[in-house]
C-alpha cells in the first residue's frame, strides 16, 4: 500500500513540476542569447553577445525530462528559484568541425553561435557545456544568468521578410515546423525559390519514415532577397553578394556548402515559429552541409538535388553521423575510439547496447563482414564517421553513406524518436 501511495505522490509531483507547467514558466516568443565561440584546437571558451526576444516559439511546450544527451555542444535552461531545469537541447556547430582540422592546431578563430529557448516568465540560468571528445563527458564553460524584465533583451525581428507557410498541417505546439530560407535568390527569383522547397520537402516528406509522419510537419518558406544570384564557389573564384554569405570550398572541400552568418540566419529564421532551419542554395552546383540542432544546407539545381538535401537534413535533423569512409574529408581525429559516439548510427563498440545491439539479429557475427551474403543485413560493418578502421555502420548501404539508397533502420528509428518528440 506504501509502494502505491508513492507511486500516486511521485506521478503527481511529476506531472505537476514537469507535465502541465510550461505556461507557469514561460510565456510567447523565443529568448535568444547570440555569443561568440573562440579558441583553437584544444580550446573553446564563449564570449557573451546579446540577448533577444523573437516573436514565435516553434518548439514542444512542455520541460524536458532530463538534459538532452547528443551533439557537441549543450545548452541548459534553470529556473533561478527552484532550480528545475528547463530547456535543454543538443548542438553541433562549424566551429567544432573546424576544431578537428589542421587549420585549428595552428591558429585560434572566433564563430558566432546562439541558442534558443522559450521566452522566461522569471529570472533563469543560462549555461553551456562542452563534450570532451576523449571522454564523452559534458562540462561546464559558460554561464549567465537572465532576467526575462531586462529592457537590453531586445524585441526585434532584425531581418522582416515575406514567407509563405507551403505545407499547413496544424498547430506548432505539437508539429515539426521547418523554416526554409532562400540564399542566393533574387527579387525576382521568388516564385522559382517556392517551388524549389516545395520540390524539396515534398521529396523528403515522401521518403521513408518522414512519409507515414508527413501530416505531422509544417513547411515554411521565407523569402529572402540575395542582390545576387547564386553562391560563392572560391575554387572557380566565383563570389556572389548573397544574404548568408555561402560558399562551397569549407575547410577547403570543394563540395562542402556552408554559412558561418549564424547572426543573419537566425533573424531570418525569426519570421516564423521553427524548429529546423534548411537554407536552399540557389546553385546547380553539387553539395550541401548539415549540422544537429543548428541548420542543413543544399543546393537546389543539381539532378541529385533532392537526395543531398535528405541526407543533410538527416544530419540537422536526427543527429545521423556520416557512414561514409573513403572520401575526402578535412578532419583529423573526427571521432575518439575509446568513446562511444553520441550519434546514434555509428558505433566503436564501447557501448553498442545503448545503440542497435537490440535491433540485429543474434545470427549476425559482430563485426559483421562486408561481403555479399551480408548486402541487405542490419549488422555491425567496420568503416564509418569518415574512417575504414574502428568505427562501425549498421548497413554496408545507406542514405548517411550514399545518398542513392535509402534510411537503414538504425537511421529511421533516430528520425521516427525526433518526429515523435515534436510533434506530440
Amino acid at each position: 500500500m506504501k509502494t502505491l501511495l508513492y507511486v500516486l505522490w511521485f506521478t503527481m509531483v511529476y506531472t505537476s513540476a514537469y507535465g502541465s507547467s510550461f505556461d507557469r514558466f514561460f510565456s510567447d516568443g523565443t529568448l535568444r542569447i547570440d555569443y561568440f565561440y573562440a579558441g583553437n584546437s584544444a580550446k573553446t571558451e564563449i564570449f557573451f553577445d546579446e540577448l533577444i526576444k523573437e516573436p514565435y516559439w516553434g518548439g514542444p511546450e512542455r520541460l524536458p525530462e532530463n538534459k538532452d544527451d547528443m551533439g557537441n555542444i549543450r545548452y541548459n535552461l534553470y529556473d533561478k528559484e527552484s532550480g528545475i531545469l528547463l530547456y535543454s537541447k543538443g548542438i553541433s556547430t562549424l566551429f567544432q568541425e573546424w576544431q578537428t582540422t589542421a587549420e585549428a592546431k595552428t591558429i585560434a578563430r572566433t564563430m558566432s553561435g546562439t541558442a534558443t529557448t522559450p521566452f522566461p516568465v522569471a529570472k533563469v540560468i543560462f549555461e553551456i557545456e562542452e563534450r570532451n571528445t576523449k571522454t564523452g563527458l559534458f562540462s561546464k564553460i559558460f554561464s549567465l544568468e537572465i532576467d526575462p524584465a531586462d529592457y537590453f533583451i531586445r524585441p526585434e525581428l532584425r531581418t522582416p521578410c515575406e514567407w509563405k507557410k507551403l505545407t499547413d498541417n496544424g498547430d506548432h505546439a505539437n508539429h515539426v515546423d521547418i523554416a526554409f530560407i532562400a540564399e542566393g535568390y533574387a527579387k525576382d527569383e521568388m516564385p522559382k525559390f517556392h517551388s524549389d522547397v516545395s520540390a524539396i520537402s515534398g521529396y523528403i516528406l515522401s521518403q521513408s519514415p518522414f512519409n507515414e509522419y508527413k501530416d505531422r510537419f509544417n513547411i515554411y518558406a521565407v523569402s529572402s532577397v540575395s542582390e545576387e544570384s547564386g553562391t560563392d564557389i572560391p575554387g572557380a573564384r566565383i563570389y556572389r553578394n548573397t544574404i548568408l554569405n555561402s560558399s562551397f570550398y569549407s575547410f577547403d572541400i570543394d563540395r562542402y556548402l556552408t554559412t558561418s552568418d549564424n547572426k543573419q540566419i537566425h533573424n531570418l529564421a525569426a519570421n516564423v515559429p521553427y524548429d529546423f532551419i534548411f537554407i536552399l542554395v540557389n546553385s546547380d552546383k553539387y553539395g550541401g552541409g548539415g549540422f544537429y540542432n543548428w541548420y542543413a544546407m543544399a543546393t537546389s539545381g543539381n539532378s541529385v538535388a533532392n537526395m543531398v538535401a535528405i541526407h543533410e537534413f538527416g544530419h540537422n535533423f536526427a543527429g545521423l553521423a556520416d557512414e561514409y569512409y573513403t572520401s575526402e574529408v578535412a578532419y583529423s581525429d573526427f571521432y575518439s575510439f575509446d568513446v562511444e559516439p553520441w550519434e546514434p548510427n555509428i558505433t566503436t563498440l564501447i557501448d553498442f547496447d545503448s545503440k542497435w545491439e537490440d535491433m540485429t539479429n543474434k545470427d549476425i557475427p559482430v563485426p559483421t563482414p562486408r561481403e555479399s551474403k551480408y548486402k541487405d543485413a542490419l549488422g555491425v560493418f567496420e568503416g564509418g564517421g569518415y574512417v575504414a578502421k574502428g568505427i562501425y555502420s549498421p548497413k554496408q548501404n545507406c542514405r548517411m553513406n550514399s545518398i542513392n539508397a535509402e534510411f537503414c533502420p538504425v537511421c529511421s528509428r533516430a528520425i521516427v524518436k525526433k518526429i515523435m518528440y515534436y510533434s506530440q
